[in-house]
């Protein structure tokens, strides 16, 4: 069997999305597994034609403002442009994002199956993931063992599900972690950090927003 993940991640280098898909292939290796990058890729008619003619296509990308980022969306209509290559495929799906409950992805799930309908492919099972930007810190512990024993659990059953071109009920997933622990590892490790290589204090981060700037 042809599997295509597309890596939907907007960050060049190394990402939460791209340890997702390295989370994944070792449950489907025993297939034929090709891993493309919207933005790293060359896309023309060949890179189209090949990603069509896989049985199974496999979508993974961070949540961005509770929904599809916007180069992902354009590349699902540049699919859209290509639909007589996307026929009878199995479509799945893995979600990431930053916030601790992985049910903070529906809404982008929601979106891919619609894009499916359109496109008269077969939904197979999605996942949504909290505590994206956490997932790094702990990709030294093996799947289904401490905080990442949810998502452990959730791609053997995605695995499973895509071996056997089967379907399956969306999971969304939070890490065995507090959320307490989670947002002080995330605030000092990642936000705090983030904050300041782009020029501003902790305080910035608690500024409001008020009715006056709209």
């Amino acid at each position: 069997m042809k599997i295509s993940i597309i890596n939907g991640s907007p960050k060049p280098g190394k990402s939460t999305t791209e340890l997702m898909i390295e989370y994944l292939i070792p449950f489907i290796s025993d297939n034929r597994v090709s891993v493309y990058h919207i933005n790293r890729t060359n896309w023309d008619k060949i890179q189209f034609a090949e990603i069509g003619s896989c049985d199974v296509l496999i979508f993974a990308f961070p949540l961005y403002v509770d929904s599809i980022p916007a180069h992902m969306l354009s590349f699902l209509i540049e699919l859209e442009k290509q639909k007589h290559l996307f026929r009878k495929k199995m479509i799945y799906c893995i979600i990431n994002n930053g916030f601790y409950e992985g049910q903070q992805n529906h809404i982008a799930l929601d979106q891919m199956k619609n894009w499916c309908s359109a496109m008269g492919l077969t939904w197979g099972q999605g996942i949504g993931i909290g505590a994206g930007e956490m997932l790094p810190f702990c990709k030294d512990i093996p799947l289904g063992h401490g905080p990442n024993k949810n998502i452990g659990r959730a791609f053997k059953e995605l695995a499973y599900n895509i071996n056997a071109l089967d379907g399956g009920k969306d999971l969304f997933i939070s890490p065995n972690w507090s959320r307490f622990l989670w947002k002080l590892q995330a605030s000092f490790s990642f936000f705090y950090p983030q904050a300041k290589r782009n020029g501003l204090k902790k305080k910035d981060l608690f500024k409001q927003i008020h009715d006056e700037y709209f």
